[in-house]
């Protein structure tokens, strides 16, 4: 599991026409705890601290004050770092940020590659994770001839092919039509679901967070709610109040409440909603 005890993190720039350092306090006493198999949906305005906690938890940078222990691994210990980036892999906004290879299959290997995996086993690994996400077709095309959806889903196979236990998506749709968005949850949602995988989503669209075990909301860097779907999303003014809103449906259901008509339950789905009224 993931734990996560009293974490703080800061940012230093050089100030302004001075010759002084600013502090930016961007985690801020931060305490909580990952289960192996969740899926965990992080959200939060823009300068929560989103971004930050996934670099924390991929040791991309390293706390200020407190800890983050995977698997019993601390991320301030640098001689456990390659160890705890290949149980806890991450998936950029902009796929292009980790593009390195000039074909689909090499991408995916990348990873792989770099922690010593020999072949067979590591065109296996390949073969598998690009049937995973549905790319096997285009093994042997360029990056740069894919679509958004379809770069995103090389990302994901080249981080499945690592084998992560825990993998990270920082807002992996934020730059995707509708249907590119569909596809990477659907991904999400089968890895999570069939192959135990640890989920950690980064996202800002509130209709993708329904679908997670678990929903933790940042603000100013410290947890600010924290419960199931039905128990964050249903605190509608609390949300607004955060910067939030919440998926549409349950909005539909608060303005009917507002007015007068029964809900006993927030729905989260149109189904939901239609069973309740």
């Amino acid at each position: 599991m993931i734990e996560i005890k009293n974490l703080a993190y800061s940012y230093r720039s050089d100030h302004n026409q001075a010759d002084t350092e600013e502090e930016t306090i961007a985690i801020n006493n931060l305490s909580l705890s990952i289960e192996k198999g969740e899926f965990v949906a992080i959200l939060g305005h823009n300068g929560s601290g989103k971004s930050t906690l996934a670099k924390l938890l991929n040791a991309q940078i390293f706390p200020t004050q407190g800890d983050i222990i995977i698997d019993g691994l601390n991320t301030k210990d640098h001689d456990k770092v390659w160890e705890i980036r290949e149980k806890c892999s991450m998936v950029f906004q902009n796929p292009d940020n980790q593009m390195v290879a000039t074909t689909v299959e090499e991408e995916v290997a990348f990873g792989p590659e770099n922690l010593q995996i020999k072949n067979p086993e590591l065109r296996n690994r390949v073969e598998e994770s690009l049937e995973l996400v549905g790319m096997q077709d285009y093994k042997h095309r360029s990056p740069s001839q894919l679509s958004g959806g379809q770069k995103q889903r090389v990302s994901i196979a080249g981080v499945l092919a690592m084998q992560s236990d825990y993998i990270i998506f920082d807002e992996p749709t934020a730059m995707l039509d509708p249907k590119g968005r569909k596809d990477v949850i659907k991904i999400i949602k089968k890895l999570n679901q069939e192959m135990g995988k640890t989920i950690v989503l980064i996202t800002h669209y509130m209709e993708e967070a329904v679908n997670a075990d678990k929903i933790i909301v940042l603000n100013q860097g410290d947890k600010a709610l924290e419960g199931s779907a039905v128990d964050v999303f249903s605190q509608v003014e609390k949300m607004k109040k955060l910067g939030l809103t919440v998926p549409q449906v349950t909005e539909v259901a608060y303005e009917l409440k507002k007015a007068g008509i029964k809900i006993d339950k927030m729905p989260l789905t149109i189904d939901q909603l239609m069973e309740e009224l």
